[in-house]
């Protein structure tokens, strides 16, 4: 029997078999708490009869910063994959299928326009995987990867950035026909996801300096209320 749950922090030393994957990402422990954090809601897992997690998505919420508005690679309020990986013993038994479901329940519940998420173009498993679910090729990232999954001579591997829509996107507007054909440099991507992550630790150095006024009485409590307010509503 599989269960799927939140992600916790005790299940950060159980996630090694998910992670032997040369597909799977691993990165550093503040990483995934971090998402546990902010996301919690697209961060789960699948857990065996035992206690065992034997598979995981991990996912987060975001749109472009304004100042993107007008450009062609604007991103509006959207779901993104981060990671998905299911232990190999545990394969061919739905459970990829079940995660990227809650993942996609919980863009829903948040509005989000589509889901999106990365991939190496030598994936063909997992592009496979996605297509089946109903994602398609929205555009090609050149050298998107730093490094090649199946030719260690090379330093680099396109990405394709999949879509699927949700419910809100009516029209379709947020997905192409022809993804495959249109390709982009990396640092269209990386710039607007960078501005982004600045746009949010401003707000948070900002945040931390009005609390210091506060308690140094140079700031009234009830203002600095509205100004949070405000600040959140700005994300």
């Amino acid at each position: 029997m599989v269960t799927v749950r939140r992600f916790r922090p005790e299940d950060l030393n159980k996630l090694a078999k998910c992670n032997l994957d040369p597909f799977t990402e691993t990165y550093e422990l503040g990483f995934y708490l971090q998402y546990y954090a902010k996301w919690p809601s697209l961060f789960q897992v699948a857990e065996d009869q035992h206690g065992n997690i034997i598979g995981y998505i991990m996912g987060k919420l975001e749109s472009s910063p304004d100042v993107y508005r007008f450009s062609p690679h604007y991103l509006p309020w959207h779901a993104h994959i981060t990671a998905v990986t299911v232990a190999p013993e545990a394969r061919r038994m739905g459970i990829g299928r079940l995660l990227t479901e809650q993942l996609e329940a919980a863009a829903d519940a948040a509005d989000a326009w589509f889901v999106d998420l990365f991939v190496r173009t030598t994936n063909h498993k997992a592009i496979a995987f996605y297509k089946s679910m109903g994602y398609s090729v929205y555009r090609v990232v050149k050298d998107y990867y730093g490094d090649h999954s199946a030719d260690p001579s090379r330093s680099s591997e396109d990405a394709y950035d999949m879509r699927k829509p949700m419910k809100r996107d009516v029209k379709r507007e947020h997905i192409r026909e022809d993804g495959e054909k249109h390709e982009v440099d990396p640092s269209v991507v990386c710039l607007a996801a960078n501005t982004f992550r600045l746009a949010i630790d401003i707000c948070e150095y900002t945040l931390i300096d009005m609390w210091l006024d506060v308690i140094y009485g140079t700031l009234d409590i009830t203002d600095l209320l509205h100004l949070t307010c405000t600040e959140q509503h700005f994300l």
